[in-house]
């Protein structure tokens, strides 16, 4: 997730700001009550993301999921950039680098969550899921675009034994729940490539134009799939518990959450959204226990806090607070 905000930074900033300088610049900023309190918002809007998909998957597959997910999203945000920013861009080549946009940012990860949440639980897949700077350190390290210095390299490790311990000894038995949890791992690497993507691709493009066109093309792509490989009648069949799920998703967690998160980058600078990626697997956890009846077991809550050991050191504050230099 965290990669995602950085993303829509790069493409708000011209792509100019690592996300090391944008990390470090929280440190010298004063956060509002107001901004904290939309930090909460945003924090339990992308957590509930994870409850809602809990509840659709007992009705629906992936494809039919992801696909009503960012077409009702697009149908919402379309009137809405014609409101904030005027016309969608006629640029065929915008549209073109948009497009692999979608593929690493919504139609790849938005899959995988929703098939592995065949197989684990909300919570799980919200700690999971955390593990995306994880790989964009790895990803901007490989494309020589991020050094990966030994703070970073040190978050790295720690996070890795996190999931080790998530899973325990049986990560290897490729039984339902290991896939579940390597499909929301590949979730969050497609994430990461989508920070490389657009930081090569989407500078100077505005942020609620990148984010629908994404659901844009997202849609397109997505019919397609379902078309091909999904089964469309599924829809007519589902209940009405499950499409005010659905509605949830797109409307509350996928496009609310857009404008809320582009609200903060203008109140408060874009490195302030980057707090809330600390927040979502504590609401995703307490939505989870309390509308889906789940629980953690003792190696997922530790595995989970060293996952966050890592994300802290990878973040570098804590170190700082602490005195430490790395």
């Amino acid at each position: 997730m965290i990669l995602r905000l950085v993303c829509d930074h790069a493409r708000f900033s011209g792509g100019g700001t690592s996300p090391g300088a944008l990390i470090a610049s929280v440190m010298a900023q004063s956060i509002s009550t107001r901004n904290w309190l939309l930090l909460l918002v945003l924090s339990v809007l992308w957590g509930g993301s994870f409850i809602f998909i809990g509840v659709a998957v007992r009705e629906l597959a992936a494809l039919e999921i992801v696909f009503a997910r960012v077409g009702i999203a697009a149908l919402v945000l379309i009137p809405v950039h014609w409101i904030m920013q005027g016309a969608l861009p006629g640029e065929a080549r915008v549209w073109m680098r948009i497009a692999g946009m979608s593929l690493f940012n919504n139609v790849v990860p938005f899959s995988l969550i929703v098939y592995g949440q065949h197989f684990v639980t909300a919570g799980l897949a919200s700690v999971i899921n955390a593990t995306t700077p994880l790989f964009g350190a790895v990803i901007m390290a490989l494309a020589g675009v991020e050094m990966l210095t030994g703070r970073k390299t040190a978050g790295l490790v720690i996070g890795l034994a996190g999931v080790v311990v998530l899973r325990g000894v049986g990560l290897a038995d490729l039984s339902q729940e290991t896939i579940g949890m390597l499909a929301v791992l590949l979730a969050s690497a497609s994430y990461g490539l989508s920070g490389l993507w657009a930081k090569k691709n989407l500078a100077g493009i505005p942020p609620v134009t990148s984010a629908t066109c994404q659901l844009i093309m997202s849609s397109v792509i997505m019919g397609v799939l379902v078309l091909l490989f999904g089964d469309p009648a599924a829809f007519a069949a589902v209940s009405a518990n499950t499409w005010s799920a659905i509605l949830a998703l797109a409307v509350v967690s996928t496009a609310l959450a857009y404008l809320i998160f582009f609200n903060i980058i203008a109140s408060a600078g874009p490195s302030v959204v980057l707090l809330v990626t600390m927040m979502i697997p504590v609401s995703a956890i307490a939505m989870g226990s309390v509308f889906l009846g789940e629980r953690l077991s003792a190696s997922e809550i530790i595995g989970a806090l060293i996952i966050g050991a890592g994300l802290l050191v990878i973040d570098g504050r804590v170190l700082k607070y602490l005195g430490i230099k790395a």
